[in-house]
């Protein structure tokens, strides 16, 4: 029996579902690993696979398919990341200048941040985070300064959703979560000590909009076994503040 045609939201979701299915660091996906990522059937995800390289938003490379060129221009419309990442950059650059580390800028989706920019630093640790890229909040310096400066309805819903675990490292109680985003709204300052990953530190301060909540959150991140904390905050704590007035937050 033939598979009916789906309704138009039964069709969105699926065609979202078909497009989320690819990773930042994915330059192409097959018909089987794309219905294994999305879920779907694989003879349903072929067909929405083929709609969306109609629409532009997917590109064919023989039996394969890769995110489309109009994705990624409609990407470059939305507003906050846009606008957030164009007045960042020259502050992430004086960042990376001042203390030759990697430096990123985040913004919190959900209970992840979703990573808007990265500026490397030579001989620095190769990262879990990629441009466009996720990571659990909880386990992040950006996804704590992020959070430490959100509404309480949005940390609750973090919280309540159960805590990820990246490293042997990672805090996945939610009552010692919520304590050290305490210290991050008294200090301005988040932490991630091997949480993320193995061997990789970070200082990160968060980029506050007008109403006082964070828009974002930079971070300046190196090796555990050279980069000093305690030298690098100031400097991203700093850089942050300076970019929140840039754009109307509070000091």
């Amino acid at each position: 029996m033939a598979e009916s045609p789906p309704s138009g939201g039964t069709f969105l979701r699926r065609a979202v579902a078909v497009l989320a299915a690819f990773r930042a660091d994915d330059a192409d996906l097959g018909p089987a690993e794309l219905a294994r990522r999305s879920g779907l059937p694989k003879s349903t995800a072929h067909r929405i696979a083929l709609d969306l390289v109609e629409a532009g938003l997917l590109e064919r490379r023989g039996p394969r398919v890769r995110l489309g060129l109009k994705l990624f221009e409609i990407g470059q419309r939305v507003p906050r990341q846009r606008v957030l990442r164009d007045a960042a950059v020259p502050h992430m650059s004086d960042l990376r200048e001042a203390t030759r580390q990697t430096v990123h800028l985040a913004v919190l989706e959900g209970a992840e941040v979703v990573y808007v920019e990265i500026l490397g630093s030579a001989g620095g640790p190769r990262m879990p985070s990629q441009v466009g890229g996720r990571l659990p909040a909880n386990v992040t310096g950006v996804g704590k300064a992020i959070l430490a400066f959100s509404p309480p309805d949005v940390v609750r819903s973090v919280l309540e959703a159960g805590l990820a675990k990246t490293s042997e490292r990672s805090v996945t109680a939610p009552g010692l979560l919520a304590r050290e985003l305490e210290r991050v709204r008294r200090e301005g300052v988040a932490y991630d000590r091997e949480e993320s990953g193995t061997g990789i530190v970070c200082a990160a301060s968060p980029v506050l909009g007008p109403d006082g909540y964070a828009l974002g959150a930079l971070s300046v991140s190196g090796w555990a076994t050279t980069m000093r904390l305690a030298v690098v905050a100031p400097a991203v704590h700093t850089a942050a503040l300076t970019l929140s007035r840039t754009l109307g937050g509070e000091p």
